[in-house]
């Protein structure tokens, strides 16, 4: 602030209480006897004046000469005057930062000082609020400044850092731009370089390790290296993702980035299921004696989350995830989208055959159409090895912390990892009608289990519930009856046993009528491996279908109810194969050989033709030859017999004639 003025200056500020010309102000200087020593300055005048340096001199006054009320204007204007300056030198500054970088800024301040800029805001707000309340601004600076106890010049500055800026935004301008800091300890750059080689590795050693092993190395090779602290504090500045991927890897560092989330409230009941394998933390008895983990696929409605079907194996295999398949489209219809990994019994050729994007095994031209392209549902491939991909990997996790631990399986349960395995592991085995009786109910209380909270069941409704109320308001598609016929498993070529044409399949016989046109020939029999007992379907090996042949139990040997039932069916049979026979046959025999034509014999042709017969006389050598006198004699007799039939023959047919 400008301390020493001259008496032109002085009238030109036309302070009050103070006279307004250098005439007047001179006179009262001789009056007053400015230039005399005073109580405040005995020793040392000049304090007080001074001669003016520079062409013309005169005299330099001090302000504190003026009376209180020109003092106090002339220390007000000073101030508003260096304000616009430095309003003039921030407002460049200002030009440099963005509203969105303070605001950046803003927000990454700690709270204490988020507080301190809120404080100044308040105090601009007051000054602003008795300036539009009539009082002159620079009465209300003094005001507000001495109520919040702020010299009035921290006040000013305070003004002039909003000075140019929307009311909106001086919040983020207030807070405070400086950031302390201290000098850093002296760390050679290879020292550093070596140390953060050393701390980024997936063995995630520790700081102090690896600052003892730079000991060494810095000591071989002379560098200057600050305390452990301080290198492990420069560590952690180190950019977090940077530290996951050299310390955790790369999936750690894909978990890093948020999952997709992904709306399925556009979609309705069935017209998308996803699928997957899940193999249980249970040993299970199969009906063999041999013992394992059973594996179970699994369909799921991607819009409710209820699982549609599931069919159990001892491995995950194409077979079961078709039959899994059939239940869905059998049970509620055929959905329009299906999502699947794409593993080896997924992607199999006979399920997913001619989709475009199925990059598993050779894709051929020949290669036949699988049966989800047949029935018009478009395969989607999730990801693989990324569970967060497919939704059911979900439901799986529910079922090895709820189902598989279930007080049944007690001794069965193997663990959910190497290192889980329970004290009693392997002291038990479920048999295999237990465990699916258990995995049946707890699947069903899955899908009941009320308050779930995804979006289509809105923490109030069960997945059962919120797929039932989608369900009966949604497009279904349904397979006819021989489409259902397409999931079933084939078997290889087995023949229709005679006498009756029956086909044995897995210990069981199967018979229909239709059977009775292939006695003897080969036949394939498509059927459900789980449902051995209901009817299987046969067809021809040029794959046209033949008919429905129902399973043929076994009965007790005494069992007379049961050989009533056999013999009214039989009955039954034989009746129906008699009127139907007799339907066939219009004509009786004796109709029949009413209209048997009768048919005549042809006449006897006459014989031109006349062969000699040779006498006994003849050739003296034959005659002295006992053995040929014997064989002519024999000739002549059988020649005689067979003219004397011949005549007979001949008598006869003119009889008839």
């Amino acid at each position: 602030m400008k301390e020493w003025w001259t008496p032109d200056e002085l009238a030109a500020l036309a302070l009050p209480e103070f006279p307004t010309t250098r005439e007047a102000i001179a006179r009262r200087a001789d009056r007053e006897n400015w230039r005399q020593p005073s109580r405040e300055y005995p020793a040392n005048p000049l304090g007080v004046w001074r001669r003016r340096e520079g062409r013309g001199g005169g005299y330099e006054y001090r302000y504190d000469l003026l009376p209180l009320a020109a003092r106090t204007i002339l220390v007000l204007r000073q101030q508003r005057a260096e304000g616009r300056d430095a309003r003039a030198e921030r407002a460049a500054a200002k030009a440099t930062l963005s509203r969105e970088e303070r605001w950046a800024w803003f927000e990454k301040l700690p709270e204490n000082k988020k507080q301190k800029a809120r404080s100044k805001l308040e105090a601009l707000l007051a000054v602003d609020a008795l300036t539009m309340a009539g009082t002159k601004r620079d009465d209300a600076m003094v005001l507000i400044a001495s109520q919040i106890r702020v010299t009035l010049r921290t006040l000013y500055n305070w003004a002039g850092e909003v000075a140019g800026i929307e009311r909106q935004n001086w919040l983020a301008f207030l807070a405070p731009r400086h950031a302390g800091g201290q000098a850093q300890a002296e760390c050679d750059p290879a020292a550093w370089e070596w140390i953060k080689a050393a701390w980024l590795t997936q063995s995630k050693p520790t700081a102090a390790h690896c600052y003892r092993q730079l000991q060494g190395v810095a000591k071989a090779q002379g560098w200057t290296i600050p305390s452990c602290k301080t290198l492990e504090r420069r560590l952690a500045t180190i950019d977090q993702t940077t530290r996951t991927f050299f310390r955790e890897g790369p999936e750690a560092l894909k978990r890093l980035y948020p999952a997709q989330q992904r709306d399925r409230t556009a979609l309705h009941a069935l017209e998308a299921v996803n699928a997957d394998g899940h193999k249980w933390d249970v040993f299970v008895r199969w009906p063999d004696g041999e013992i394992g983990r059973p594996c179970m696929v699994g369909f799921q409605d991607l819009f409710s989350g209820m699982i549609l079907s599931w069919r159990v194996d001892r491995s995950e295999n194409k077979e079961a995830v078709r039959l899994a398949f059939g239940d869905i489209v059998e049970t509620y219809g055929i959905p329009d989208h299906c999502l699947f990994d794409n593993g080896r019994n997924f992607a199999s050729k006979w399920l997913t055959g001619g989709t475009e994007t199925r990059y598993r095994f050779k894709v051929r031209d020949e290669d036949p159409v699988g049966l989800l392209p047949e029935l018009g549902c478009q395969v989607h491939w999730a990801t693989p090895y990324h569970g967060q991909a497919k939704p059911i990997e979900r439901a799986w996790r529910d079922f090895a912390q709820n189902i598989a631990r279930d007080p049944r399986f007690v001794g069965a349960w193997t663990g959910n990892t190497v290192a889980a395995k329970p004290e009693n592991y392997a002291s038990k085995a479920i048999p295999l009608e237990s465990f699916l009786a258990v995995v049946s109910e707890g699947i069903a209380e899955h899908n009941t289990r009320a308050g779930r909270r995804t979006d289509a069941c809105a923490g109030r409704l069960s997945f059962a519930e919120a797929f039932a109320v989608s369900y009966q308001q949604s497009p279904i598609r349904q397979a006819t009856p021989e489409q259902q016929r397409r999931w079933l498993l084939a078997s290889e070529l087995t023949t229709a046993r005679r006498p009756d044409g029956s086909v044995h399949l897995y210990g069981n016989r199967y018979w229909c009528e239709a059977l009775l046109e292939h006695l003897g020939r080969k036949v394939v029999a498509r059927f459900d491996p789980d449902a051995l007992h209901e009817s299987v379907h046969l067809y021809r090996p040029d794959g046209a279908y033949i008919a429905a042949a129902q399973c043929v139990e076994r009965t007790g040997f005494f069992d007379s109810a049961a050989a009533r039932v056999h013999a009214r069916a039989r009955n039954d049979f034989l009746k129906a194969a008699k009127a139907m026979a007799k339907a066939e046959r219009k004509l009786s025999l004796d109709d029949l050989a009413a209209l048997m034509p009768t048919v005549e014999a042809p006449e006897a042709p006459e014989t031109k033709v006349v062969r000699p017969v040779f006498g006994t006389a003849g050739n003296a050598a034959l005659r002295a030859d006992p053995d040929m006198e014997h064989d002519q004699d024999s000739v002549l007799a059988d020649f005689g017999r067979a003219m004397r039939q011949l005549r007979v023959v001949r008598d006869n047919d003119g009889a008839d004639g």
